[in-house]
């Protein structure tokens, strides 16, 4: 019951009312932080989530650019074995962002999404392959590139072009899915890594068998990147040495020179610039992952395995931007610029000799010199190297 003070009414204030059901609600302490905290955290979660859907966008959006760009290309570059090996890593990264993206998409929007265990064997698959298939097919382009120009004949014997391309792509397909299902055959176990967001093997087992897939993965992983660094140093010193016995010959026109840097610069240096290019950022972006397999097996550290993971992700979004600005119409341009520069303002006139004979096909070491830079299968049909000896015709 309630007692007041006799003669005097009963007063109730809207402030009495209010602090007695604030005191007896249970979150009396904590005033609106429940609110607040629940706020703060949708708003994590939003900024968590836009960064794979940028991520996303960008690869999807960017080697669907690329793909247009080399389909649009000449007939001669389709029919090359290089740009059908670049056309294909086009294609995986494509692939790669549009099957892994989406898995970790819904999962930053359901947490239980990577929690079914066939969704994260299937995570993990995509992860090893992809990776796996985009270092094979960056060496592979390394190797094409050695064999063009330093073994030139062996490259003719063995046919080296578009087919020939597309068959080797298929046998890397074919082998790294066997090689990469092998975890959901029982080899080894896929888990989901402490953050929550990507799937992959399990690196930390003490399994004599899931060791060592672990360890075959990382060994063969570092094979590929250490072959795809000696083939890139292999062709960049073939081609320096090629350019300086070039140079150092003493020639009596300009015009050998030029006809040498119109072959050589337009088709070799754009191949040699987008293979280097594209094996530093392949390189860069997976060698961190590589580095984690071993590391794991001696010591953990969770923070250095999502950088590692969030590293290799960016491959497919920076990979297919090197192919859209080195194109070949701006490669022409910068060696028309460096031509203006470098050649002279007045030529001295061609003589009849000159007309009959050139200079390019007097010159024996310039001919084997652009045979062995894989040059003769630039030019045109059209071009005929005759197989009798030009020096006595010019005599003639």
């Amino acid at each position: 019951m309630c007692s007041q003070i006799p003669g005097r009414p009963m007063q109730i204030s809207h402030g009495s009312i209010w602090l007695t059901l604030t005191m007896e609600t249970p979150n009396f302490t904590h005033g609106s932080a429940p609110i607040n905290e629940s706020l703060r955290q949708r708003s994590n979660n939003s900024a968590e989530i836009a960064l794979p859907i940028f991520m996303f966008a960008g690869g999807a959006i960017g080697n669907l650019i690329a793909i247009l760009v080399l389909s649009v290309s000449r007939q001669e570059k389709k029919s090359s074995a290089f740009f059908s090996l670049v056309r294909g890593l086009a294609v995986t990264d494509l692939l790669g962002t549009c099957l892994a993206s989406p898995l970790t998409i819904a999962n930053y929007i359901d947490q239980h999404v990577l929690r079914d265990r066939r969704v994260c064997e299937f995570d993990s698959f995509l992860l090893l392959f992809f990776g796996l298939t985009g270092l094979s097919i960056i060496c592979t382009m390394a190797a094409e590139r050695y064999l063009a120009i330093c073994c030139p004949y062996r490259y003719q014997r063995w046919a080296v072009d578009r087919r020939f391309a597309q068959k080797f792509l298929f046998f890397i397909y074919i082998s790294h899915i066997l090689f990469c299902c092998l975890p959901m055959m029982g080899m080894s176990r896929s888990e989901l890594q402490p953050h929550g967001t990507w799937c992959f093997i399990d690196w930390k087992t003490p399994e004599p068998v899931a060791a060592a897939y672990s360890v075959l993965y990382g060994a063969v992983s570092l094979l590929l990147i250490l072959g795809t660094i000696v083939l890139n140093l292999a062709v960049c010193g073939a081609l320096l040495l090629m350019r300086r016995r070039n140079v150092q010959r003493a020639f009596t026109r300009t015009s050998v020179r030029q006809r040498w840097r119109e072959l050589s610069s337009a088709a070799e240096t754009q191949m040699m610039t987008v293979l280097v290019m594209t094996s530093a950022v392949v390189l860069a972006c997976s060698a961190p992952l590589v580095v984690r397999i071993f590391a794991n097996r001696f010591q953990n550290d969770q923070k250095a395995d999502l950088t590692a993971i969030r590293i290799a992700s960016l491959n497919p979004i920076l990979d297919p931007w090197i192919y859209i600005l080195l194109r070949r119409s701006l490669f022409r341009r910068l060696l028309s610029l460096s031509r203006r520069c470098d050649s002279p303002s007045i030529s001295p006139p061609l003589t009849q000799s000159d007309l009959l004979c050139p200079e390019i096909m007097k010159d024996h070491v310039l001919t084997q010199l652009m045979c062995n830079a894989n040059i003769i299968t630039h030019l045109s049909a059209s071009a005929r190297f005759p197989p009798y000896n030009t020096e006595i015709l010019c005599e003639t």
